[in-house]
């Protein structure tokens, strides 16, 4: 999950980068199309391991993850990057939101208390930094989060049901990369440079492995600790927002940064005396397309 969340926060830096050139539809599109091209080639080997049984899990988990993909690179394009990230990375607290509601988690009490201080480091993320104008790219980020949350508890499901990591990543990418296609002619054309192509590159290379790092914790570790490690994405986003884009949000926000991630740790606390169906699965299809060692 640190490797995952070092790979997402690169992804984010490239995208707040390429939004000078590039809309959201384009940057989807392209990070989706390396991705899918780096996946088929590692299960290429073997043309069976394509194939599953649980397409409609797939198309579900597909959909919410490209409308809070989507979603995400357009807050990112007009938040500053830590903020951008944060708002997306409440989606652990819309995960517990979740499986409370579904009444797959204990200790209910404290996880509203932990999901009410989650949602009030929001409040104090946002309030004191950002414009009139970026409210609305706001709320679009925290939308992303929701998409976000949904998609990991569709992952959890096919995780239990054994889908190896790098095919649930491949649906994912192969959706997406129809599915901003189409739009795409419709676009505004970006002419391409040398630069903007390793940008392009550099971000599909950053989230397909920040992506398969993502599911293999989600699927094969312990919840409580991927769900915790998860947050390491805003520190490292921090960073380099400060170093690459010069950003210096005030002090209360990084306070907000801070409760919404120690609420993030209490709320997977509070639901970490889960029922046996949110343990981990078992390693599924490690074999299939060599992904077992390389993916997640």
């Amino acid at each position: 999950m640190l490797v995952a969340g070092l790979c997402f926060s690169l992804m984010g830096a490239c995208v707040k980068q390429g939004a000078a050139d590039f809309g959201p539809t384009e940057l989807v599109f392209w990070r989706s199309l390396f991705g899918l091209l780096l996946l088929l080639g590692m299960g290429a080997r073997q043309f069976h391991a394509f194939t599953t049984p649980h397409w409609r899990l797939h198309l579900g988990r597909s959909l919410s993850g490209l409308i809070s993909l989507w979603l995400y690179f357009f807050a990112l394009a007009h938040l500053p990057l830590a903020i951008a990230v944060t708002l997306n990375y409440t989606s652990p607290l819309f995960l517990a939101l979740i499986l409370y509601v579904k009444g797959q988690t204990v200790a209910q009490s404290r996880l509203l208390l932990f999901l009410g201080m989650g949602f009030m480091g929001v409040v104090m993320l946002l309030h004191p930094h950002l414009q009139p104008d970026q409210w609305v790219y706001a709320g679009i980020g925290l939308l992303s989060g929701i998409g976000a949350s949904i998609s990991y508890y569709q992952i959890r499901s096919m995780g239990a049901l054994g889908e190896p990591d790098w095919r649930i990543v491949l649906y994912f990418t192969g959706l997406s990369t129809i599915i901003t296609g189409l739009f795409l002619p419709f676009q505004p054309h970006t002419t391409l440079t040398l630069h903007s192509v390793g940008l392009l590159i550099s971000l599909g290379v950053f989230a397909t492995f920040g992506q398969l790092s993502m599911t293999r914790a989600y699927r094969v570790g312990t919840t409580l600790v991927v769900a915790n490690f998860a947050f390491a994405t805003i520190v490292f986003s921090a960073l380099f927002g400060v170093v690459l884009f010069h950003e210096s949000p005030p002090w209360l926000s990084w306070v907000g940064m801070i409760v919404i991630i120690l609420a993030g740790v209490g709320a997977s606390l509070a639901r970490s005396g889960a029922p046996p169906s949110e343990t981990p699965a078992p390693e599924a299809g490690a074999s299939e397309g060599g992904s077992g060692s390389s993916q997640g």
